[in-house]
């Protein structure tokens, strides 16, 4: 029998990428889902083959590990609770909108020895991390990057999102960017950010090794001004990071795959909690800027063990 898994959320990321590729993993068992709406959560378990819980501590206690498709403060108070009850965490991003809470969580899940894993989609795409890889190995002066979505058309299903109204393409899409930056430029120090029309947030920021990125985001772009482009730039000229090879539902059977690696191999993981909480303190900072108008530092993380 696979990994016993429990899937908090039955939105519509939970239903068509969480749970289907629960469902259909080989080593995973998808044995239990909680939702806030219990009859959603039935919907949802009966697609899936599996049980609806009312109470979140009965599932926890049933289960392994956890995945959690639910708003970044709602998951955040989840995956404590699960990470004391000694579950293994496969999170959403952000894994918080504070860089205090998703301290917290990191801590917990470090101190027990827990498998954590971040889902970034691009970075559960082969050619993505090959990519990155191999671009690792070389120096860069820095990044432009271009993230703009328009999510508030009819029949998108994430543009009722409360969370994504309230806090915008900085926090929705701004970790997809930072998640293929980060690894190759290094952790940011010092971030500078201003907003702009249709709710965008252009960023720099500045890196450990002294690359600076910039960044542009937003979830309410024109339809015809949609856009994901990130280019690393130095030496070698511009060169465009790969999009991902992979849909939701196939990158996050990856996932699975990386924290079933982490369980029974102790395998390292990029995309853990401390990289997820790396993010949350550059958005935090971010968002800082935008009300300070003034370059603001990004918090280092507390003592454990270094991210690889």
């Amino acid at each position: 029998m696979g990994l016993k898994f429990g899937l908090l959320g039955t939105g519509h990321w939970a239903v068509e990428t969480h749970g289907a590729a629960l469902a259909a993993h080989p080593d995973a068992v998808l044995a239990g889902v909680w939702g806030r709406d219990f009859a959603k959560a039935e919907v949802l378990a009966e697609r899936c083959g599996t049980t609806a819980y009312k109470d979140v501590d009965e599932l926890l206690a049933d289960v392994d590990a956890v995945a959690i498709a639910l708003p970044p403060d709602v998951q955040a108070e989840q995956a404590l609770r699960a990470a004391q009850a000694g579950r293994h965490l496969l999170l959403e991003k952000p894994v918080a909108l504070s860089t205090s809470v998703a301290d917290q969580l990191m801590v917990e899940i470090e101190s027990r020895e827990l498998a954590s894993v971040v889902f970034f989609t691009h970075r559960f795409s082969d050619n993505v991390e090959n990519f990155m890889a191999k671009a690792s190995e070389s120096t860069w002066q820095g990044v432009r990057a271009t993230l703009f979505s328009s999510i508030f058309q009819d029949g998108n299903p994430f543009g009722e999102s409360p969370w994504r109204r309230e806090k915008g393409g900085l926090w929705d899409v701004g970790p997809h960017v930072l998640s293929v930056v980060l690894p190759v430029l290094g952790q940011v120090t010092e971030v500078s950010a201003l907003s702009g029309p249709r709710d965008t947030v252009h960023m720099l920021t500045r890196h450990a090794d002294g690359a600076v990125g910039s960044f542009a985001v937003t979830l309410d772009a024109p339809p015809k001004a949609r856009a994901f482009d990130v280019s690393l730039h130095g030496d070698h000229g511009w060169v465009p990071v790969p999009n991902g090879d992979r849909g939701p539902v196939e990158a996050f059977g990856a996932a699975i795959d990386r924290l079933l690696a982490q369980v029974s191999q102790g395998s390292q993981e990029p995309c853990d909690v401390r990289f997820g909480r790396e993010v949350v303190a550059t958005l935090e900072a971010a968002e800082r800027s935008l009300w300070s108008k003034q370059v603001e530092p990004v918090s280092e993380a507390p003592g454990g063990v270094p991210r690889a």
